[in-house]
């Protein structure tokens, strides 16, 4: 157990220490958004594109590997919105919410320096190839189920440029795609350029990971706390579960999956509340998954760690 807390807690001693810099006030809000925005928009998309542009597409992208992953995170969505609907009695829009919690992961700002701790950093080729196409599954899941709840009977052509637009427009995106072009491209890539863009991709999770923590601060563990432990136990328990199940059934190799049930372990990411804030739908409780959420991933995260191969 010695072992596994030395594996998980500095990745959340950072957070902490985020969270604890802007309790105390030694960094603004403006200054977390700015780390954010610097994280997310810039310094992980350049991750995301030097990790798929560089690759072996043929031996990594496996439908034993994404199918147990996404079979598990569409479970999760199914289970979080119907539960919501049907259990909870809460409107369409905030179970398309509820359910998007169950949905996404936080398969990059925890479940990248997780599992690099664990297995080390050859380990993460199986999490790229996860991370590559999660952005824009869950958004194209989420959005396109939102849009069609809110047009009650409204034009279908519309809905398809609103989900396009959406997807596209996520920085995330646009780096996964930039790093497809060039592998598929087999495009030169100069080491001056490939040097700057790992200074900056290095920067990206300790940087994303401490603003986070600075973000959780401003959130509170308010909403039905019933909805928020069911959207806990979906993120860090069904979705694992039917992921380690489906693996292991497909026989899955043993590296492959870890990296696949450690990402679905994860609690619900900051792009879950951003998702329930664009559609003003379950913020609440979106953000109070997210906060109470990553907290329990500490101890779920050591258990599955603990059941792994």
């Amino acid at each position: 157990m010695g072992d596994l807390v030395s594996v998980i807690l500095p990745v959340f001693l950072v957070v902490g220490m985020g969270y604890l810099s802007s309790w105390r006030g030694w960094i603004g809000a403006a200054g977390i958004d700015g780390l954010m925005t610097f994280a997310q928009k810039i310094a992980i998309p350049i991750l995301l594109f030097r990790a798929i542009s560089t690759l072996d597409l043929g031996a990594t992208f496996d439908l034993a590997l994404l199918g147990p992953f996404y079979a598990g995170a569409t479970a999760g969505f199914l289970a979080g919105l119907f539960g919501a609907r049907l259990i909870f009695g809460r409107s369409w829009q905030d179970s398309v919410a509820i359910g998007f919690c169950g949905l996404f992961s936080n398969s990059v700002l925890l479940g990248l320096p997780i599992t690099e701790r664990a297995y080390g950093t050859a380990a993460l080729q199986a999490n790229f190839a996860i991370i590559s196409v999660h952005a824009p599954f869950c958004y194209a899941l989420g959005i396109t189920v939102m849009e069609l709840v809110r047009a009650k009977g409204g034009p279908a052509r519309e809905l398809a440029p609103k989900v396009l637009r959406a997807i596209f427009s996520n920085a995330l995106v646009i780096g996964i795609i930039a790093g497809f072009v060039v592998n598929l491209g087999r495009l030169p890539q100069p080491q001056i350029v490939t040097e700057a863009a790992d200074l900056l991709a290095r920067a990206g999770l300790p940087a994303a990971l401490f603003g986070l923590g600075g973000v959780l601060r401003r959130y509170r563990p308010e909403g039905d706390m019933r909805v928020i432990l069911f959207i806990c136990a979906v993120s860090l328990i069904l979705h694992p579960a039917i992921t380690w199940s489906l693996g292991g059934l497909s026989g899955l190799p043993p590296e492959a999956l870890r990296s696949a049930v450690i990402t679905a372990a994860m609690a619900p990411g900051v792009n879950a509340y951003i998702f329930a804030d664009m559609y003003g739908a379950a913020r609440r409780v979106a953000a109070s998954a997210v906060l109470v959420g990553t907290g329990l991933t500490i101890l779920t995260a050591a258990i599955w760690l603990s059941v792994l191969p």
